[in-house]
């Protein structure tokens, strides 16, 4: 079996037709849903792109990790489904975005060369490229944002786009007047980006997509990462046109929220882009160009799927959609991610498993808490091999699948370190206390802020739309005590021993005496009668000097 891995960045749960948006419609999301089981409580490690990404390569949480915010090094040696899958027999692919940024450092004092395999792949977490494309091309006064040659750009030069940037100046922008009408400017996200739509950026890495699977030889993980519905928020035509006014959902929000708010919230609050998107003209040109560039999505998805079909590969074919993050889009007056309210920290997760054992289970929902890191593990498992548990932190959801019901975990955790953003300096506190905790338990989410400042808790049940912080209620103080204290649990877990298994620890206990080294002993009576027979039975040497 193979495993298509597909990742969109930035991508709400909640902006799927399968998931009861209203006006949107994604018939091959949809599909994919009929066909196998959509997850309603999946849960990012981390709402911020780098952080997030490291935690689904690796299968570990983000303070184990270490990469914690966008550009922090994944360290040299931090294994990945790359280095797992490898071991269970199946090649690891990377098609399209990782936000990955290599230890070069590390790199260097190892001595591992970015040319050889081995530190290829430390380089691009884990996987062999078939095409990297991260997708932020800016150009600015002091050069691109990215150092590396972008492929997607070079693709553009090759059809006729001529520009030093055509990313910027074309892909992610209209025209006015006879001017470049940038993306970067939400005011330009009703035009129609001047690329023709089959250039554009979601068909391009979906091209080499079936590239690569017309030529892969089993078996196979793909990870197939697009670059949207992320912004630049701009969309060629026909689809800056789909979605208009009457399609934009009323903003989840409310005043009573920015009456006195949790330091950190109001520190959120007050950024730039949480300022543009508490206009509602912003909102009214972003949304749905942000529709658009999701309804893309799902028509290239499409091709895809007609791919697989047209080929007889879908039965061998595990189907993973899911996102890094969602976005806020105006809602609780914020905009892109950060924080920990629904539009940002949960994530669409939709699998499809091809095989006989998930029958049961096809065209239903799973409302288990699962978290990004438990892809990991279920591709390990999916692919045969034994799941290092000692190494990867999330859980197989194969037995969800299969329509069983395992023991799971009481609660999902997300990490956000703020320390490199503008708001640490807003609330006051040092680098290393610029971090918050989520604990979600299904009704509660606590979220823990280090610095002393207070918590904050939300009862999703009787407040559905996080308005309401309880996070100092004194008739709440159990809630938050359950919810601390099971934060306390996992701030415990056993992360760092990751060179020895549970199962080599057992299997070593007693080799030193079965190797002959005994100490300790009175009379020999305290060990098992073999290791010292070899003591009683032999004649006394005498050492007889030359």
């Amino acid at each position: 079996m193979n495993i298509l891995f597909i990742m969109y960045d930035q991508l709400r749960f909640d902006y799927l037709s399968c998931a009861g948006h209203p006006h949107i419609h994604t018939p091959n999301f949809d599909r994919v849903a009929a066909m196998g089981v959509r997850f309603t409580n999946a849960y990012c490690q981390s709402p911020i792109c780098g952080a997030s990404r490291m935690s689904f390569y690796t299968g570990r949480y983000v303070s184990s990790h270490g990469s914690q915010w966008n550009g922090y090094p994944l360290r040299v040696g931090e294994q990945t489904m790359g280095d797992h899958l490898r071991a269970a027999g199946m090649e690891t692919w990377l098609i399209g975005k990782t936000h990955m940024k290599a230890d070069a450092e590390g790199m260097a004092r190892l001595g591992l060369s970015a040319d050889s395999i081995i530190g290829a792949r430390q380089a691009e977490c884990g996987f062999d490229v078939w095409v990297r494309d991260d997708g932020l091309w800016g150009e600015g006064p002091d050069g691109f944002y990215d150092e590396k040659r972008s492929p997607y750009n070079e693709y553009l030069k090759s059809q006729g786009y001529q520009a030093s940037n055509p990313w910027q100046d074309f892909a992610n922008a209209g025209i006015e007047n006879g001017q470049i009408a940038s993306g970067w400017m939400f005011d330009n996200a009703d035009k129609p980006a001047n690329v023709l739509e089959e250039h554009s950026e979601t068909p391009w890495l979906t091209t080499k997509t079936l590239e690569f699977m017309a030529q892969a030889k089993g078996p196979w993980c793909a990870h197939v990462s697009y670059i949207k519905p992320h912004w630049p928020y701009i969309v060629p035509a026909p689809y800056h046109a789909m979605y208009g006014l009457e399609h934009i959902l009323p903003a989840v929000r409310d005043e009573a929220e920015r009456e006195d708010p949790h330091p950190v919230y109001g520190a959120f609050m007050g950024n730039r882009i949480a300022a543009a998107f508490q206009q509602e003209d912003v909102r009214q040109k972003v949304i749905p160009a942000y529709m658009g560039l999701i309804k893309q999505c799902d028509d290239q998805l499409g091709r895809i799927l007609t791919h697989l079909e047209e080929t007889g590969t879908l039965d061998q074919t595990m189907i993973v959609l899911t996102s890094d993050h969602g976005d806020y889009l105006g809602d609780h007056w914020l905009g892109e991610k950060d924080l920990f309210h629904a539009p940002s920290v949960k994530i669409p997760m939709i699998i499809f498993d091809p095989r006989a054992e998930a029958d049961a289970t096809r065209g239903t929902t799973c409302d288990a808490l699962v978290e990004s890191i438990d892809l990991a593990p279920t591709f390990v498992e999916a692919a045969g091999g034994a799941v290092a548990d000692h190494i990867l932190e999330g859980r197989s959801l194969l037995p969800w699948l299969r329509g069983e019901v395992p023991e799971w975990r009481d609660a999902a955790i997300s990490e956000y370190d703020y320390s490199s953003t503008p708001m640490r300096d807003t609330v006051g506190v040092s680098i290393r206390d610029a971090r918050l905790f989520m604990v979600f338990d299904g009704r509660y989410k606590l979220i823990h802020a280090e610095g002393g400042l207070p918590s904050m808790l939300f009862d999703t049940h009787n407040d559905p739309h996080e308005f309401v912080d309880l996070g100092t209620c004194p008739e709440h103080e159990a809630v938050r005590t359950t919810l601390y204290d099971h934060l306390a649990r996992w701030g415990r877990r056993m992360s760092q021993r990751v060179t020895r298994s549970d199962a080599q620890i057992d299997a070593a206990r007693g080799s030193s005496a079965r190797r002959g080294i005994l100490p300790f002993l009175k009379d020999g009576s305290e060990v098992p009668e073999e290791l010292t027979a070899k003591f009683r039975g032999p004649a006394a040497r005498d050492y007889t000097p030359e």
